[in-house]
């Protein structure tokens, strides 16, 4: 039976019905989508940005009271292969989360891990028990030139632990710009 609508004059008029303009293709049915690269992506949707996990793989030694870079040998994954001589630099602009710490086989009276971007501290980890410290930070980088790396400080002369349980950083992406 066919749709009618009763017309501004009160008859009887036939409903027509039209087809949304889809373009071409005019249907998609996504089944897979590996290899979709980060701007085929919606806005906002962070989806495969770049992700890393690295850590230390031998001892490092530190002067007292000396903030200094964390020497992260090994990587645990490092999906955009952003992350190499112990910075991660991002390929894709967009806000990413980074975590780390640091683990010290000597006591000192302060100990913290602190993130540098672009060889600059943003922020400090907490001032661990005695000889550890953790942190994370919520960073933008711009995708071409930014990096972040991981530093260390011990008021006193000390070594770094060699262990991914203990001193390591990641990063992931959890937003584009």
């Amino acid at each position: 039976m066919p749709i009618s609508t009763i017309g501004q004059n009160g008859l009887n008029a036939p409903l027509s019905l039209t087809s949304p303009a889809l373009g071409t293709p005019s249907s998609l049915v996504l089944t897979n989508a590996t290899g979709l690269p980060q701007a085929g992506l919606g806005t906002n949707v962070a989806g495969n940005g770049p992700t890393f996990s690295a850590y230390q793989s031998s001892s490092q030694s530190i002067s007292a009271g000396t903030q200094t870079k964390v020497n992260l040998q090994t990587e645990l994954f490092d999906t955009n292969s952003n992350f190499a001589s112990s910075r991660f630099t991002p390929t894709v602009a967009g806000y990413y989360q980074i975590g780390g710490g640091v683990y010290f086989n000597t006591v000192g009276s302060t100990t913290f891990c602190s993130f540098w971007k672009n060889s600059s501290i943003l922020t400090r980890g907490t001032q661990g028990a005695l000889n550890e410290s953790t942190g994370t930070t919520l960073v933008y980088l711009n995708g071409s030139t930014d990096y972040m790396e991981l530093y260390a400080y011990n008021a006193s002369a000390g070594t770094i632990d060699a262990d991914y349980t203990t001193t390591f950083m990641w990063g992931c992406m959890v937003r584009s710009a």
